[in-house]
């Protein structure tokens, strides 16, 4: 006998409410703040809670205007990894989120407005762009805006909305294809912990696995607060001695290795990030091998989009170590001509010796940034 088909609108009318109004998670109450459209999956229900009594960046949130039925799991997650990109630019910046990963992101540089570095973001890989999550650091302009709504976009979060700019993402007559476009409000930014030493009182994570249990963790956090933090690579030599990395990294590189170090901690490892100029030129995420991530960015830049043969000049954050030389060799290659990882390799010392001979400057960084979502 033929089951009945459920809807999708009727399985949700029929499950949502199940969801708690409240909740205990390891001695902190979470309240609920509404039940999404779904979870991952349309299938999926799912709520969304806020711990009780604490002020929340994007718990506090305000919706703007909710699009055709408000927000999923998805697109909070995408705002949520969005936004741990954005709260560390100190200019203007935007990061474009799709499936947990940034397809795109960017700081502006000297002379740039908002709607330039918006370009930069969504143009670092346009078709992954497409209907995804955009954060900004600051307050969308009328430009910014027009430019937004020009492509199809799930959700975008800001601090603030200039005189203008909400009428034109209400404009449902001129852009047909956004009309459903979601529009938040964030607040609250430099309250979110970035660097080792701030407080992670209610910042930790939890991960639920299959069979129920969790695990608790803190936050990603970094102890690079500015490029005077960077310094050059150096490991042990097995003789007694120490090796060193001899290239010096120009301001321009310094600056895009702290930028492409912010932006992979919200890359899923294995993740590399390659940056010129304050923008991402490619992001290569969630490869099981350090040496297929850097192929995976060049290959992006190169083949996904055509025309372009070299990163020559750029900057490329690792989130782990490399095992062997053969990631950087594959960077170099291509035109990276700065890298940032962090040590820990029994071949750090060959790392840096081939780093001297190819012409790139190699900074260890302090600690490793795998984000395993």
């Amino acid at each position: 006998m033929a089951q009945d088909k459920i809807s999708r609108s009727s399985y949700l009318t029929q499950h949502l409410g199940k969801h708690p109004e409240a909740i205990d998670v390891i001695g902190r109450r979470y309240v609920k703040v509404v039940d999404l459209r779904y979870g991952t999956n349309p299938e999926q229900t799912a709520a969304y809670y806020r711990p009780d009594g604490v002020p929340c960046p994007i718990g506090d949130m305000k919706m703007l205007k909710t699009g055709k039925s408000g927000l999923s799991q998805t697109n909070l997650e995408d705002v949520s990894y969005a936004l741990n990109i954005c709260k560390f630019f100190a200019r203007p910046g935007c990061a474009c989120m799709k499936h947990v990963n940034p397809s795109g992101a960017a700081m502006a540089a000297p002379g740039e407005r908002l709607v330039d570095v918006y370009r930069k973001a969504r143009d670092c890989d346009p078709r992954a762009a497409f209907g995804s999550v955009v954060a900004f650091n600051g307050p969308v302009d009328v430009a910014t805006a027009r430019e937004i709504m020009s492509t199809f976009v799930e959700c975008v979060v800001a601090t603030g909305y200039e005189a203008g700019a909400l009428e034109v993402f209400n404009d449902a007559g001129t852009y047909k294809l956004n009309r459903q476009i979601r529009v938040l409000e964030v607040a609250g930014l430099d309250r979110l912990p970035r660097f080792v030493g701030d407080s992670i009182d209610g910042y930790r994570t939890f991960k639920v696995l299959c069979d129920g249990t969790l695990v608790v963790a803190d936050p990603i956090l970094t102890k690079l607060r500015g490029v005077g933090d960077l310094q050059p690579a150096k490991a042990p030599d097995g003789q007694g001695g120490e090796v060193l990395a001899t290239v010096r990294p120009t301001a321009q590189q310094l600056d895009d290795l702290l930028t492409a170090w912010y932006i992979n901690i919200s890359v899923r490892s294995n993740g590399v990030v390659i940056v010129k100029n304050g923008g991402t030129l490619a992001v290569g995420t969630g490869e099981q091998d350090r040496v297929g991530a850097v192929e995976n960015a060049i290959w992006k830049y190169r083949g996904k989009y055509g025309g372009r043969e070299t990163l020559d000049g750029a900057a490329m954050a690792s989130d782990g170590f490399f095992p062997f030389p053969d990631a950087l060799e594959t960077a170099a290659a291509a035109g990276v001509r700065a890298v940032i990882a962090p040590a820990g390799s029994l071949k750090d010392a060959d790392v840096i010796r081939r780093a001297n001979e190819l012409g790139v400057a190699f900074i260890h960084a302090p600690e490793r940034v795998f984000s395993h979502h």
